[in-house]
């Protein structure tokens, strides 16, 4: 199936990492985040100097306790990191080098039961890569949701190449989408851009169905892809997952061990030399920034510049994220502010000359160019949301905690990663992500 995706905005920013591959010098330091997970009450199950290996357990969901968090390395815990009224934000570990692990079952996911396979990726830690629609959460484990979907490329912002990736890798994908298959009585989906079906290592997979898509960011979120193949109605659930994340669970199943090494994009105007690092989940950034970056006020964002989170130049690479942006804070005055004509900066409307240039990459710093201001109407937003929803419509519903209205315009559909043009094109500023998420706390908890 081929989908056309027409609205949307694809936002060209200089620093497109080159497709080289390097191994990144051990930091010694990694860490799981609890932030990370939406919704999650972490109890630790460690303390300082706590010997671990890698599986074992750092803090556990106190509302769910199969629901386990894991230690990426072998080593101690180094550390604790307390936020405002005592919140966990960090459990440090040190490696010790050794990546020795926890044995877990293994074998081939088909001649496995769909509780074995679950109960594995439990006690390993893996089960928070799998997130449910709506609400983009952690998926429950008692559920069985109708499809899985996964998405192989990455329209956003300086967005990593899956396809780079996962080649030379085929053995751990099949055996990580085999163990997806026998988690749903549906089909186990993945979308690829138009035209690449011939070089993506997906076309010679078995067990899922192909769907091509075409068209500008936000085309390669998932949550788009779903929307377009086949939309979450009230009372179904959509399980979701990167492609990295399924060759960590294929790991498991081939070694019985767990394994979760990754390849991380380093992009940005402001990285001297642009690549590919392979590395381990959680690991400190340390190591790929010094050297590698200019001087001056810089951004560090683990993940992309839409839906990134702020992290210090020895902050820790998120649960989730397959991409490290640097770009310049952003911190100085212009003169005249927004009124000065420019020509090298990116914008979505006729007020600069960057639609002038279609081919031209930008150096976009963090500057919001003004304050938050009244939430109007100006079809901004449907301008950029490839989805039959009304934005503006559903987030003043958030606003004004109205549920009915919430359900009627569609909040079941979207994740903060589908509206993040939304907020990126906004003339009033609105933190569109915070506000969809306030309401996907309200829809939890009124829902249970």
């Amino acid at each position: 199936m081929l989908v056309k995706i027409k609205k949307g905005l694809d936002i060209r920013l200089k620093g497109k990492p080159a497709l080289q591959l390097e191994t990144l010098k051990d930091s010694g330091l990694y860490a799981i985040k609890p932030p990370d997970f939406p919704g999650l009450t972490p109890k630790l199950a460690v303390k300082v100097d706590d010997k671990v290996k890698a599986g074992s357990v750092l803090f556990f969901d106190k509302k769910l306790p199969e629901l386990k968090f894991t230690s990426p390395v072998s080593g101690k815990v180094l550390a604790i990191n307390r936020g405002e009224r005592r919140r966990i934000m960090e459990v440090v570990v040190e490696s010790d080098g050794k990546r020795e692990s926890l044995s877990f079952k293994k074998g081939d996911p088909k001649s496995l039961s769909r509780e074995e396979i679950k109960e594995n990726l439990l006690c390993s830690g893996l089960w928070p890569f799998i997130k449910q629609r709506p609400f983009n959460i952690i998926a429950r484990p008692e559920e069985t949701p109708k499809a899985i979907f996964l998405s192989a490329f990455d329209s956003a912002p300086l967005a990593p190449d899956n396809e780079f990736i996962l080649k030379d890798q085929k053995a751990a994908l099949q055996t990580g989408i085999n163990a997806l298959s026998m988690l749903t009585d549906g089909k186990v989906h993945v979308g690829i851009r138009k035209g690449t079906a011939q070089e993506s290592v997906f076309t010679t997979i078995n067990g899922i169905e192909i769907n091509e898509f075409e068209g500008p960011h936000p085309a390669g979120t998932v949550g788009v892809q779903i929307h377009h193949i086949s939309p979450i109605n009230k009372a179904e659930l959509v399980w979701v997952i990167q492609p990295q994340d399924i060759l960590a669970i294929g790991r498991l199943f081939e070694k019985g061990t767990l394994d979760v090494e990754r390849i991380v994009s380093f992009a940005g105007s402001e990285v001297k030399e642009p690549k590919y690092y392979k590395t381990i989940l959680g690991a400190s950034v340390r190591n790929m920034v010094d050297g590698n970056v200019n001087d001056g006020g810089l951004r560090f964002i683990s993940g992309n510049v839409l839906t990134g989170e702020k992290i210090s130049r020895e902050g820790f690479i998120g649960y989730y994220d397959n991409q490290v942006t640097v770009i310049p804070e952003g911190d100085n005055h212009e003169m005249f502010g927004w009124i000065m004509p420019r020509l090298k900066k990116f914008s979505t409307s006729m007020s600069y000359f960057s639609w002038m240039m279609p081919k031209k990459e930008f150096v976009s710093n963090t500057n919001l160019n003004g304050g938050q201001r009244a939430f109007v109407v100006s079809g901004q937003y449907e301008k950029v949301l490839p989805m039959d929803i009304y934005p503006v419509e559903l987030l003043k519903a958030v606003i004004i905690g109205d549920i009915d209205k919430m359900e009627n315009l569609g909040i079941y559909e979207v994740a903060e990663e589908d509206l993040a043009l939304c907020e990126f094109v906004c003339t009033s500023k609105i933190e569109v992500q915070s506000i969809l998420r306030e309401g996907f706390d309200m829809m939890i908890k009124e829902l249970g």
